[in-house]
């Protein structure tokens, strides 16, 4: 980049970051959002420097960058709480032996979403997505032996997550009624 792209950039930058900041701070739920959101907000303008304007004209146009980011992020959080609601009731119908109540349905969603990150991924990728280890293995770029021990382990511990929850597993409860196919088994 040329040293007047790159000062205009960094004038911008400089002059609308604290007002940027502030905009998504008051927007989003969490600090790690707004610093998300300020990012990707910077990261936009600095790919589309020659779009840019000049001045403080300059950072309503970063507004409106803002804006659109925003948009993307509650819609990609909105499309995450769905997915989570939807494989809550996936897992409700596997490993729950017919939940009565919201309570045992909300101690599985919590069970769920206490697992580290990498675990709800190999377990929707089974539930949501009905893939096979080694369609899995290539889309996370792992051999098909670390999938089958990786899932083995994410499973236990949402076994020991669900036992912790007040939530039991029977070997019945883990059957796929043959109505819900998933495509492999959780």
């Amino acid at each position: 980049m040329d040293d007047e792209r790159s000062a205009r950039f960094e004038a911008a930058y400089d002059r609308a970051y604290g007002q940027i900041t502030a905009y998504a701070v008051r927007r989003c739920d969490s600090p790690q959002d707004a610093a998300d959101v300020v990012a990707e907000t910077f990261t936009v303008a600095w790919r589309r420097v020659d779009e840019l304007p000049e001045g403080p004209e300059a950072t309503l146009w970063l507004y409106g960058v803002a804006r659109k980011v925003l948009a993307n992020h509650f819609r990609g959080d909105n499309l995450r709480r769905e997915r989570t609601a939807e494989l809550d009731a996936e897992l409700a119908d596997r490993y729950g032996h017919s939940p009565d109540t919201q309570v045992e349905l909300d101690a599985i969603g919590r069970a769920f979403r206490s697992l580290p990150d990498d675990d709800r991924e190999l377990l929707s990728l089974v539930a949501w997505e009905g893939l096979e280890r080694e369609e899995i293995a290539k889309a996370l770029g792992l051999s098909r032996n670390a999938v089958r021990i990786r899932l083995h382990r994410a499973r236990k511990r949402l076994s020991r997550a669900l036992t912790s929850a007040g939530v039991h597993v029977t070997a019945e409860s883990r059957l796929v009624p043959a109505e819900r196919p998933l495509g492999g088994a959780l």
